[in-house]
């Protein structure tokens, strides 16, 4: 028994009420304990965040998924939850702290953490609310987060027993450091921008009696960052630079601090760029520490010259003038720094070499750098610029880690779609550095070592068994750090699980099914959990890596706050509602593209939503209501035959774009059989002829719409499929995928597809030649096919009220102006005297035409123009392709009434 449908199809009237009745009776979640097992975990987001439209993509198409797979009677599994992320979460706390006037440094640390875990439980579910909205079919019943108690037992081993293997351990290494957050930060959280600069000359005298081979007592070295000169330690030269080789192994006493430093080859000094001598400062760049330690220098030898806020620190030789000590690197507030007090020692000395430029009036003038814009590293959470520093932290033997999923990619054990990927993939992981994973932090994993007085480390689970290690009276202090949020992010598809206990879950659910993640993580966490799982568990975490792209502003431009053009999904789904945001996420991820936001489109399918509603109302005014099988109804006439075989066919082409992940090709697939064939065409066909046979195949059919329709839109399917009939303890999320029993009725479907092809033809040339649609014509065709015969024989009422024809007759037509159509193989003519002025109608026509004509040409002269192409608005440029294109069109189509019309 159906129950009426109100007349508008409102979202926020169902959503809600739907999504909080799936969570309460654990539909998300069904007991299948002897199902086949389907895993995927959401890439855990930030405890901080909120739903952004990036994440709106990625978990739309993992919940396409995890319902497909639901419904097709599999044990699906999506693990939730979120992760500390150690960085965001503690600036969120401190900023708050700060606008109080308080600050983290009057507590202790674990008065502090107990702040942060306030903070936690009274604001750190917004985005996990967020993704109800949304309509996630998560397993909240498991939430996780990666500082729940067994999640951090299981962080603490791993890092245990990557230190006992070997591919754990302690360096003084240059580090990315954030002087704003006073923490290290790793590679992929460093921004790239271009900032305006400048490049100094300096003279670097050579000590006494040394000269080059050109007679001179100094060597020029150029720089964009003079205040780093206080912790030189050497110059470079290439080997094979001529000029310098005389003094090679001589040495340079600096300008201010008066060190002795020694002058080495190195191919790193570019005998082109500048003055072909570089100072080294391995203390504070990275390109330095590598020439340093060729050099012969050792990490513990090199000279720090700035303490963790990037302020100037005395040097181990004790050679910084006391001028300098306490001053930031830069200018701030309105102060100089060691950067402009360098310069200024510098020229007072003579040292200072200037940069000659022309003004704009063409004169000559002194200054004392070259203006440069320069890229400078910044960090993307702190803001400021980063710091290459010199310091003891933690790395991980990220290169034989590497190892085992290369080959798991090259060998297919992983497979990464689109493939396209891989070449990505291989560069870095065959490239890959050693990864800090120690934070300067308060909130995160603390990690598990413990130092005696004279700095030896002893890695364990507990002090205890760290004690036992170091021996009664060995006094232990532990490590201050915590480890990088990645790190304990890399676990999620096992940790979650229950390891490193042997759980059943673990056993069933190990490893997962499918990964799907952004590409921007795809070195910050899918090969980082590719290194760990393979290590820590002996299998890969996937057999399936699946990349989406990004979404993009509509004119393809990077979404930012800064831009403004930054679009809120939850304004969307406000307005138009989640299941038409939903489906234009799928719709528009075609592998390896991103998407172009385009509320158009969104709204285009709250438009889709609003006609199966319709159509649902439709049927149920006409007696259709839920299907009573999961078969196909016996059907004898045409039109539901061939409706059965429409199912068919797209449940096939349905699952093959599921299997080959082509979410596009899969939403596009049921938009046009529901738009098309069901609303458009079947429920025409059928109009005026509800027999039982038709409203059981109807209903059916119907039914067949709403499963596949489900993981696309569960909202509105849901609410159609209770509506449809008093079914309570069956609900469309947990129902069996479609299994019509059927085949495709080649003879039906040739017979409709004829019909449909007419009375298409026919609107098509009416409104070409401007005949109104409702006008009646008669039509001859006076060579039938067999198939042209038997349709219309059978059908003469359908088509009469559909495409207008009456009578169709199998004779020749009588001469005078007409149109031709074609269906099929069959060419109908219908004759046009005294429905149109034959003459007046070529006339408009050949007007358009030529005024389309003149169109087209003008805008292909502006496309042809590599000026206007280049130069233009990338949005002028593509309306005028769209114009063209849209011209060219029309053309084609006057074209055709013109022959029409003889």
């Amino acid at each position: 028994m159906s129950t009426e449908l109100s007349k508008t199809f409102d979202p926020a009237d169902i959503e809600q009420r739907w999504y909080a009745h799936w969570e309460e009776n654990g539909l998300f979640r069904p007991e299948r304990p002897d199902a086949e097992p389907f895993t995927i975990v959401n890439p855990p987001p930030n405890v901080t965040g909120s739903l952004h439209i990036g994440h709106a993509l990625d978990n739309t198409l993992q919940d396409v998924v995890i319902r497909y797979e639901r419904l097709r009677g599999k044990d699906a599994l999506w693990v939730v939850g979120t992760d500390h992320a150690g960085i965001a979460t503690q600036m969120v706390v401190e900023r708050q702290m700060e606008a109080r006037q308080d600050k983290r440094t009057n507590y202790s640390r674990e008065d502090f953490v107990d702040k942060v875990w306030e903070w936690k439980e009274e604001s750190g579910g917004t985005i996990t609310r967020q993704l109800r909205r949304l309509g996630c079919s998560m397993d909240w019943s498991r939430e996780q987060f990666t500082m729940d108690e067994h999640f951090s037992n299981a962080v603490l081993k791993t890092f245990v027993d990557l230190y006992n293997d070997g591919l754990i351990y302690r360096d003084k290494r240059l580090v990315n450091w954030d002087p704003k957050l006073n923490t290290a930060i790793s590679d992929l959280e460093v921004e790239t921008s271009d900032v305006k600069g400048s490049f100094w000359h300096f003279k670097y005298p050579l000590e006494a009696g040394v000269t080059t081979s050109e007679g001179k007592d100094h060597l020029v070295v150029a720089t964009t960052r003079p205040e780093t000169m206080l912790a030189d330690m050497a110059v470079a030269v290439h080997p094979d630079d001529e000029r310098f080789k005389s003094v090679v192994g001589k040495h340079i006493v600096l300008p201010i601090t008066g060190r002795r430093v020694p002058i080495v080859a190195d191919e790193h000094a570019d005998p082109e760029l500048g003055s072909g001598c570089v100072k080294i400062t391995p203390g504070h760049d990275f390109n330095d520490f590598d020439v340093g330690k060729r050099a012969g220098f050792k990490p513990a030898e090199m000279l720090n010259m700035l303490d963790g806020e990037a302020n100037v620190c005395q040097t181990a030789d004790g050679l910084v003038p006391d001028e300098f000590i306490g001053l930031h690197r830069f200018k701030r507030d309105g102060v100089d720094g060691a950067r402009e007090l360098v310069v200024q020692r510098l020229k007072e000395q003579g040292y200072l070499i200037p940069h000659i430029a022309k003004n704009k009036k063409g004169e000559e003038q002194e200054l004392d750098a070259e203006p440069r814009t320069i890229a400078t590293p910044f960090g993307d959470r702190g803001g400021v610029v980063i710091e290459p520093w010199l310091t003891d932290q933690w790395y991980v033997d990220a290169e034989k880690l590497a190892k085992a999923p290369i080959q798991a990619v090259k060998d297919g054990t992983i497979e990464i779609v689109p493939k396209s990927w891989e070449k990505t993939f291989f560069n870095w992981m065959e490239n890959i550095q050693p990864w800090c994973v120690s934070r300067q932090l308060w909130w995160g994993h603390r990690i598990p070592a413990w130092y005696d007085a004279e700095g030896k480390a002893y890695v364990a689970m507990t002090e205890e068994e760290a004690q036992a290690q170091a021996g009664e009276g060995v006094a232990l202090t532990r490590d201050e750090d915590v480890l990088d949020t990645w790190f304990s992010s890399a676990l999620w598809p096992f940790a979650t699980l229950g390891w490193p206990e042997k759980t059943d879950l673990l056993d069933k659910h190990y490893p997962n099914d499918l990964l799907i993640s952004g590409f921007d993580i795809l070195f910050f966490w899918d090969a980082r959990m590719m290194m760990q799982g393979m290590h820590l568990t002996g299998k890969a975490p996937w057999p399936r890596l699946y990349l989406h792209g990004l979404v993009r502003a509509a004119d393809g431009a990077k979404m930012s706050k800064s831009k403004g053009n930054v679009v809120d999904p939850l304004g969307l789904i406000d307005q138009y509602g989640a299941d038409a945001l939903r489906f234009f996420m799928s719709a528009m991820e075609s592998q390896g593209r991103d998407i172009k936001m385009d509320e158009k489109r969104v709204e285009g399918y709250r438009n889709f939503a609003t006609k199966l509603w319709n159509a649902t109302r439709f049927c149920q005014s006409n007696g259709i209501g839920a299907s009573t099988s999961i078969a196909a109804p016996a059907a004898t006439q045409a039109v539901n035959k061939w409706i059965i075989g429409e199912v068919v066919e797209t449940k096939h082409a349905l699952e093959q774009a599921m299997a080959d992940l082509r979410f596009d090709a899969a939403a596009n697939t049921i938009y046009h059989f529901v738009w098309d064939r069901f609303c458009d065409w079947y429920i025409e066909l059928i109009k005026g002829n509800f027999d039982e046979e038709t409203k059981a195949v109807a209903g059916w059919a119907l039914d067949q719409i709403l499963v596949m329709l489900h993981p696309f839109m569960p909202f509105i399917t849901e609410e159609l499929w209770s509506k449809q009939g008093d079914r309570p303890d069956y609900p469309l999320i947990t129902a069996k995928w479609p299994d019509p029993q059927a085949e495709v009725d080649a003879e039906a479907k040739a017979e409709i597809d004829w019909l449909i092809a007419l009375t298409s033809a026919v609107r098509t040339a009416k409104n070409e030649l401007g005949i109104a649609p409702g006008a009646k014509l008669e039509a001859f065709c006076p060579s039938p096919s067999s198939l042209g015969r038997k349709v219309v024989e059978e059908n003469a009422a359908a088509i009469e009220r559909l495409a207008r024809l009456t009578p169709v007759n199998f004779a020749e037509a009588p001469g005078g102006a007409a149109m031709q159509i074609a269906a099929g193989d069959d060419a109908f003519i219908v004759p046009l005297e005294g429905v149109i002025d034959i003459e007046a109608e070529k006339s408009r026509l050949t007007k358009a035409m030529e005024a389309s004509t003149k169109e087209a040409k003008s805008l292909e002269g502006r496309l042809n123009n590599a000026n206007f192409v280049e130069r233009a608005k990338p949005e002028a440029v593509e309306k005028a392709r769209a114009d063209y294109a849209h011209h060219t069109a029309e053309i084609e189509r006057l074209k055709a009434a013109l022959t029409r019309l003889g």
